[in-house]
């Protein structure tokens, strides 16, 4: 009998724990952050950003519906992708295309990429011609300007490394080049990057925000520790997930939406993140 009440309390704990973690891999958690600058326009106080980042072609509802509406919930000025948009594990074109004409009717929509793209290059070529087509601003190692009464801030997107054959991206003056030419020297920019991990580099460029993604939020997060893993940085990574400032530059990390090699996350919700911008 106690070996039979065992096994039963055992099943039960796993099926728990196995619903516990499904839950945690298709629940959509919206996180809100505040950034405020001096450098942002009285036009733009209370803007709204909303980011997508390495969603991986995963499926949140039919034809990506439930993220669709946390999106328009979110009541966004633009939406930003920050790479990983499609992953080099599913190269589903049709599924990456739908959600891009789910979002395009929403706010202007703006993409960078990550390094996954790079590992496809002749899909990625037709996905980045159907978005052009779709309406959206694809900024690779390029700028643009939004805006509002007379008043503009810049929006800055860089090209994953991977696309230059940076390996150690990180001691690489030449990428850090790249970031800085991409900043002007006045104004509000807002600086799109996949990578995380260079934050003193974002830092050295000037950007007033720049919005990451890639660690996946460390895939495993723990108590107290944080993110377990994440690319480039290992075990127990600095930079997985929030919001990090210094010398007037402040960093936002998306713990992502999707997976890739590894199916699934623990205590680690995919993450739709809303940036409101306030003016000082």
């Amino acid at each position: 009998m106690k070996k039979l009440i065992f096994i039963i309390l055992a099943v039960l704990v796993v099926a728990a724990l196995s619903v516990w973690i499904w839950h945690h891999n298709v629940t959509i958690l919206t996180t809100h952050y505040t950034v405020s600058s001096e450098d942002l326009p009285e036009s733009f106080d209370g803007f709204t950003i909303v980011q997508v980042s390495d969603l991986h072609n995963d499926l949140f509802g039919e034809g990506n519906c439930n993220l669709i509406s946390a999106i328009t919930a979110a009541a966004p000025d633009i939406i930003v992708l920050t790479g990983d948009i499609m992953d080099s594990y599913d190269t589903d074109l049709d599924i990456a295309c739908e959600f891009i004409d789910g979002i395009i009717g929403i706010a202007p929509v703006y993409y960078i990429t990550g390094n996954h793209e790079y590992r496809f290059p002749l899909i990625f070529e037709k996905f980045e011609a159907h978005m052009i087509n779709a309406g959206v601003t694809v900024l690779r190692d390029k700028t643009a300007e939004i805006e509002l009464n007379g008043e503009t801030i810049t929006i800055a997107g860089a090209e994953d490394p991977d696309f230059s054959g940076i390996n150690n991206f990180k001691d690489s003056k030449y990428f850090a080049d790249r970031l800085t030419a991409l900043v002007p020297d006045e104004g509000f920019t807002l600086l799109l990057s996949h990578r995380p991990d260079i934050f003193e580099t974002y830092c050295e460029t000037g950007a007033d925000l720049v919005l990451t993604g890639h660690a996946h939020g460390g895939q495993f997060r723990l108590p107290i520790l944080g993110g377990l893993f994440a690319p480039q940085q290992g075990f127990l990574p600095d930079y997985s997930e929030g919001l990090f400032e210094k010398d007037g530059t402040t960093m936002i990390i998306s713990r992502g939406l999707g997976n890739s090699a590894f199916p699934f996350r623990i205590n680690n919700p995919p993450e739709l993140v809303v940036v409101t911008l306030e003016a000082k």
